[in-house]
């Protein structure tokens, strides 16, 4: 029941909680910490781009039809625990070991962020057309993802372990559609 409801309204919680958390920004950051404020920016930019791609179940629809040609390759249940624990999680935890271990250990958020931004506008060049969540992407996230790697200080071990991070999630979100795609043209191939 309360998955049900989650995957019904989290869209909606990401617009009041990346708008909620733009608002507390000029509270400020502990320190006047510039690094740790771009890791923070991270959620509610994040967030706001979930509402853009999401709104409405477009991305999982998007996918499922035009990707993997009408097969179910994500469900709305994919759909929750990749935006929740896997992106709010993964800002989270960036923020709390950017505040008290080191900046650069706050570097996946960011990394995040651009990765996803180029796999945005990828898709798009490959299928020559808009997918959800492609404006945000082009026009927020690469910027900001570029210019927060780019001012972060952080050493090269821990710009290597955010990439991973941000690759893994990615690499994982891609091969579980794969295999859900091919299993759902299994079946269909075995029933018709």
């Amino acid at each position: 029941m309360i998955r049900a409801y989650l995957e019904a309204h989290w869209v909606a919680a990401a617009l009041a909680m990346g708008v909620l958390l733009l608002v507390l920004l000029p509270l400020g950051v502990p320190g006047g910490d510039h690094a740790l404020m771009l890791i923070y920016l991270a959620s509610p930019i994040y967030m706001l781009h979930q509402v853009e791609e999401h709104l409405g179940d477009r991305f999982r629809t998007y996918v499922n039809s035009v990707v993997f040609g009408g097969v179910e390759a994500l469900t709305p249940g994919d759909v929750l625990l990749i935006n929740l624990p896997g992106v709010w999680g993964i800002n989270l935890a960036a923020l709390y070991a950017a505040y008290f271990i080191a900046p650069g250990w706050g570097l996946a958020a960011v990394y995040l962020i651009l990765v996803n931004g180029i796999t945005h506008v990828a898709m798009a060049a490959h299928l020559r057309a808009y997918n959800p969540g492609l404006a945000s992407a082009a026009l927020v996230f690469i910027p900001f993802g570029l210019y927060a790697v780019l001012h972060i200080p952080g050493t090269g071990l821990q710009h290597a372990v955010a990439l991973v991070i941000a690759l893994g999630l990615h690499a994982a979100i891609a091969l579980h559609a794969k295999q859900r795609a091919k299993a759902g043209r299994v079946v269909v191939s075995a029933v018709g």
